[in-house]
Parts: C-alpha cells; structure tokens; sequence
C-alpha cells in the first residue's frame, strides 16, 4: 500500500545536503523524480492554493465573534483601523513566505524554513509542539464551532445538546481525514467549493450593509472614534486578536512541493488571497455597524446571526449553514497543509519513518493525515481546548517571528541563494518584531498561562536529545520508531 517517498535532487541550500543519519533528501521541483518512486504530485494550481489560503484564514471568528477587537480599541473608528492594520502587517508576513517559499522550493513551513536558517533543535521544538498540542487544539476548537452551527438550524428554540455538538464534530473531523486520505485533488476541488461559500457568506453580509450606507443608516459611525479610550494593553491585545483572525496566510508554504511553478504561483496566490481577505473583513465589519451598534455587538453571541435576524428574516437561518461550511472549510486546508510538516519533518528523521510514506496508488500522505485524528478526538473529548490553545497561541507568533528573522539571517548567510522573489529588507524587519513584540506582551500580560505554554514548548528540548541525538537507542525503542 505505501512507498517511501522519493529521494530526488537536493533543492537550492539545502541544510540536509550529503548528510546521513537516514534523513532524505528534500525535493527540488525543478527535478524529476527517480524513476519508479512514488512522490506527492503537483495538483496546487494558482487557483487551489488561492483557495487553500482564503479557504483556511476564514474561519468562525470573522462571523461570530469580531467584539474582541472592539473591546480592546474602545471605538467603532479604531476598531476599523486594527482590522485595517492587521490585515496589512498579514500581507507583510505572507510576502515574506511567499520569498521563503521561492527560494527554498520544499514543503514544511515553519517547520523547513527554521531547519534551512537555524538548524534542527528548533525545527524538532516546532513540529513537536505542532504535532502533540497545537494542531490537535486547533483542529478540535475549529470542528466544534462546525458542529455547533451545522446543529443550530435544528435548534432554534433550545440549547444544543454538548453531547450532540461532539458527536457530529467527531463526523466531521474523520470526513477531513478521510477525505485528505483519499484524494489531493478532491480535497482542493473541496476546498475551492467551500471557499467560494465563504466568499458568498461574506458578500450576503456585506451587499446588505452597502444597501443600508446607500439608505443613509450611518449613526453608528458618527464620532466613530468616540468612546472608551483604548488603554496600553488593550491595544496591543487587539492587534493581537486581529492578527489571530488573519492567521493561515503561511499553509500554502506547508505544500510548497505540490504546487505548480511555485516562483509565480505561490507570490500570486499570497497577494490576491491577502487582499481579499483583508477588503472582506473590512467590508464586514462595516456591515455590521450599520446595523449593530457597538454596544450591542458587545452583547452578541454570534454577530453574523444578529445582523442576519434584523436585516433578513427566515433567510437569516442560511447563516449558521453557511459559518458550519465556512469551519469545515478550515479544517480542511488546515489538515491538508499540516500533515505536510509532518511528512516532511519524518522525511528529514525528525518523527517517526512511516509518516514520510506514501500511498502507492492515492499519491496522499496517509500516514502523515490520519496521525493526527486519534490525536483530535482526545482532544476533543477530554482536553481543555481553548486553555491548551491560550498556553500556546504565544509558540505559534514565537516561531513565525523567528521564520521571518531567519529571512533576514539568509539573506547574509547565503546571498547567492537564488531568490526569484525578493521583498525589501523593511517588511520582514517589521514584521519580526511586531511578532516578538506580540510574544513579549503575552508574557507580560498573562505571565501563568504563557509560562505553562513555554514550559510545554520547552520539553521538546529533552524529547530531541532522547529521540533524534541519542544513538545507543535499545533495539525495541528504534522499531518504535521506524528505524
């Protein structure tokens, strides 16, 4: 049933060039395979991974819960302005990937820039702490709010049942799996459907609340930048919870090997994807006001619904189908792109041996998929989601701030690295310190929860030494672990 994966050309710069210890080489996609090796094969056109970027950013939050924002500014007007910002500083990260992602033509993410700049301990401490918690968590958190609102139709007039919300969870997390298990190309002709959901979801908000502007209903806006004065931390925590709504710009870096003419596509598909995504939030926000003020946005459970009950009547029922779609749509690009870090990371010798296979015949990583749904259902069932994902929201700006610091250290490291995309020195400056800066202010603000978040990041330290630098490993340990 499975193949080890191909061992073709070492990319441009490769760090794993030569060196032995059962590690593969990484794919140049400028190479062909050798002959009769079974590889992950090039289906990522500029379409898909447009679909995979805007299809993974837009989740729950931008219809259910936009108040965080508003909270922490204390105005309509600057509101607006964080969601504006945030949306630019993403686009600066994102291009930043999109230069990583040309010039260092594998898959992996995070996880492969952080092992090309910095070496492998901290390229193991990432996929570690992404595989064990962070994934799991966010795939748990995300597949809830699909099982909440796919429920909700059904429900108008009670509380949905915990159990119920778990259990038609639980569906759909293994139709992900499944799904990503079987077919690359049905999973991204999925996800560009489930996308374009997303995008109709948006435009049912948005074309009502540009009918309410035309009609004049603009109080809402008046002294838009009137109101409780934001305070030191608030604003910083804003930035903070707009930052997190734009996160998912990175996944389509997780299948760099997939994707055709990576030097166009990949800095094509960033670019519109951000922009859209960026205009639509906005837009939404707009809408919402028109119609909610601020206080009552505060009050709101799920603001989409409310602008939808006031505004459409019965047809305010299609919203929570459309937020349920808009969550699978997620889970989906972000299951498609993250078992590609696991894939490459055990390509490299960094987990175990059987989740660099391939299927001989589906061309998936099965393996590198279905890793994580055991995983998931623990967690869903028995984990604390959203305190595992408070203890390590911190680890994710940690290493995406440390990615984009390694573009500048390549940039003297290696300067005849071929870079058919290049973006001025100013952009990944800023954007490495506005995460650092994001780093240091949780380590502030919430000393407990951050700590515990940073100590379970730390224990992927020992676990390199045990796992990867110990070689007198007992003949059991090492079956364990595929070698």
């Amino acid at each position: 049933m499975f193949r080890k994966a191909a061992v073709p050309t070492v990319s441009n710069g490769s760090y794993l060039q030569g060196q032995a210890n059962g590690k593969l080489s990484s794919m140049d996609s400028g190479q062909p395979a050798q002959e009769g090796k079974v590889v992950l094969k090039k289906k990522v056109t500029l379409l898909r991974g447009i679909s995979i970027i805007i299809g993974t950013i837009i989740g729950a939050g931008i219809f259910i819960s936009p108040k965080g924002i508003l909270k922490n500014t204390g105005s309509v007007g600057m509101s607006l302005t964080v969601w504006t910002v945030c949306g630019v500083l993403s686009l600066f990260g994102a291009l930043c990937y999109a230069e990583l992602g040309t010039c260092i033509k594998k898959s992996g993410g995070h996880y492969t820039y952080i092992l090309e700049a910095f070496g492998p301990l901290p390229a193991f401490v990432r996929v570690w702490v992404e595989l064990l918690i962070i994934r799991p968590a966010a795939t748990a958190v995300i597949s809830l709010a699909f099982g909440r609102y796919i429920l909700e139709p059904f429900f108008m007039q009670c509380e949905i049942p915990e159990l119920a919300i778990k259990l038609i969870t639980a569906v759909g997390i293994t139709l992900v799996m499944v799904l990503n298990s079987t077919s690359v190309s049905w999973s991204a002709r999925i996800q560009m459907f489930l996308t374009f959901c997303k995008l109709v979801a948006i435009l049912i908000i948005i074309v009502p609340g540009v009918i309410q502007l035309i009609k004049g209903e603009t109080q809402h806006f008046k002294n838009a930048f009137a109101g409780n004065d934001a305070s030191v931390m608030g604003l910083p925590l804003a930035f903070y919870s707009g930052m997190y709504a734009y996160s998912g710009w990175f996944y389509l870096n997780f299948v760099t090997e997939e994707v055709e003419n990576p030097e166009k596509n990949i800095p094509l598909a960033i670019c519109i994807s951000m922009i859209i995504v960026t205009v639509g939030y906005v837009l939404t926000n707009v809408a919402y006001f028109t119609t909610i003020s601020a206080g009552e946005l505060l009050l709101s459970k799920a603001v989409a619904v409310t602008f939808a009950e006031r505004l459409m009547g019965n047809f305010s029922l299609a919203v929570p189908v459309f937020v349920a779609l808009s969550c699978f749509g997620s889970m989906n690009g972000g299951v498609f792109a993250v078992s590609r870090m696991f894939f490459v990371a055990s390509r490299e010798g960094h987990l175990p041996e059987i989740l660099s296979m391939i299927h001989v015949r589906k061309h998936t990583p099965l393996p590198a998929v279905i890793v994580l749904h055991p995983l998931t259902m623990i967690m869903l069932f028995n984990g604390d989601l959203y305190s595992l994902l408070n203890f390590l929201s911190f680890a994710r700006w940690l290493f995406i701030g440390l990615v984009v610091a390694g573009l500048i250290y390549l940039r003297y490291k290696r300067p005849d690295m071929p870079r058919p995309f290049k973006v001025p020195l100013f952009i990944p400056a800023l954007f490495s310190f506005t995460c650092l800066f994001m780093v240091a202010l949780s380590l502030y603000s919430d000393p407990v929860n951050t700590g515990i978040g940073f100590a379970i990041t730390l224990t992927g330290i020992p676990a390199y030494y045990l796992f990867i630098v110990w070689d007198n490993k007992p003949k059991w340990f090492r079956k364990l672990l595929g070698k």
